[in-house]
Parts: structure tokens; sequence; C-alpha cells
């Protein structure tokens, strides 16, 4: 019986990777096409939603979103969430229409054929280097700029210790916000880790819940109010959380 439960969790993973590869290779012309120029993204962004959909109700996965506020449409935030799972890409595209750009590591552009897009369209961070984290700022200015919005785990990545249920937050997201006075949207994925984690034989079919705080304000605040902003914004995904966790 365990030898078939293993058998049954490697073929879903292998499933999910099937699915990622397919809508691409359906829609591979068109999204060369609308990642070539600037303006094209936006048309981008739309086929990377339809792809991300695809991926989690091919995988068994059905979503539910609380919304505290409404997204206006045209305007640019900056989107931070918590970071458990790879399905966080897809969650996170199919919970956000305002089209938005991630800043993700490098590791991820080796991947076959998601790669390739994925460095094509993402801005990408050698965490390693200060020269990169340098570039990065650089990269959101002209996407904020193009009227994008831009999304990062602020965790800088997927705890080590399974026990930890919410990593400190790095500077990178509130130093950005801050800088280009956008405000910031606070987005809680409760179910992400239980449903697709980094370790492989675990996980399965299910409810993704999300929470969409309400957006937090950056004009008129400084620098020397980065702390306080970081440290507010995780509290309030970490309440979240428990709150989840309590069957609230």
């Amino acid at each position: 019986m365990k030898g078939i439960k293993i058998i049954l969790w490697t073929l879903w993973r292998i499933w999910f990777y099937v699915l990622m590869a397919i809508p691409i290779l359906i829609m591979f012309p068109l999204l060369v096409a609308s990642i070539s120029t600037d303006k094209g993204y936006p048309y981008f962004f739309k086929m990377a939603r339809i792809w991300s959909k695809f991926i989690l109700f091919g995988m068994g996965f059905y979503y539910k979103i609380e919304r505290e506020e409404k997204l206006e449409p045209n305007k640019s935030y900056m989107i931070v969430a918590n970071h458990t799972s790879m399905t966080d890409i897809m969650l996170m595209l199919a919970v956000i229409k305002n089209p938005f750009v991630f800043v993700g590591k490098q590791e991820l552009s080796k991947i076959p054929l998601f790669g390739f897009f994925y460095k094509r369209s993402c801005i990408l961070v050698d965490r390693g280097s200060s020269k990169s984290r340098l570039e990065v700022f650089k990269q959101a200015q002209k996407r904020i700029d193009n009227g994008l919005s831009v999304c990062i785990f602020p965790e800088g990545g997927v705890p080590d210790d399974e026990s930890v249920e919410l990593d400190s937050f790095k500077d990178g997201a509130f130093r950005l916000a801050i800088e280009h006075q956008i405000p910031i949207v606070p987005i809680t994925f409760a179910d992400n880790k239980k449903r697709f984690s980094f370790t492989f034989l675990s996980g399965g079919p299910g409810i993704m819940r999300v929470h969409v705080s309400k957006v937090v304000h950056t004009l008129g605040k400084t620098s020397l109010d980065r702390k306080d902003l970081r440290e507010g914004i995780r509290e309030t995904i970490l309440n979240q959380l428990n709150r989840f966790r309590n069957g609230n």
C-alpha cells in the first residue's frame, strides 16, 4: 500500500510539470511575440493567468479568495505574500488582475521551457550580489514607470526550517514601495504548503485559501518608516495565517 502511494505521489508531481509545459507549448508563438516589446507585456500577463489557472485546476486545486479591498485598475502596487510553494507563483497570477512582474531568484530560470519566459518577463536577482540587488531597483523603476505592479516574496525564499510559519522579512519590497510611493498589498496564502510543498512526497488536491488585506499606503513615508512598515505588514500576514490555522 505504501509503495502504491509513493507511485501515485510521484506521478502527481510529474503531472505538475506536464501541466506547466502544455499551455506554454500551445501559446508559444504568442508568448514570444508578447514579450518582445514592453507594450506587449499586458498581453503576456493575460496568457500567464490562463497558464496559472490551467495548472491549478489540472492539479485539483481550487481557490477561495477573501478581499478586504479591491485594487484599482491601471494602478501600480507592491504586492507581497508569504512563500511556501512553487504554486505561490500560479496562485498569485490567478488572484491579481493588475499586470505585475515578479522579482525572483535566478535559479528558476534554469527550469526547461518555463525558464525561457521567466528570465524574460521577471526581474531576476542574485541574492549574493549587491550589484544584482541594485539592478533590481533600476528594473523595478522601469516597470513601474510603464504602469506595472511588482510582486516580491519578502522572506527572500522558502524558510529552511519546516516549523517556521513566517520567516523574517527583508527590506527590498518596502524600500521600493517607499522610493516609488506606491501602495503595498499584503496577501496571505493559507494552504499552499499543505497542498504542494517542496517536500516531494507530500501534498494533494484541495482548497487553497487566499486573503487579500487592505492596501497599505506609502505616500509621504520615508526610509525612516521602512522598519515599521515591514514589521507591520509581516504582522498582518502572520495574523491571517494564525486565523486560518484556528479555523476562523
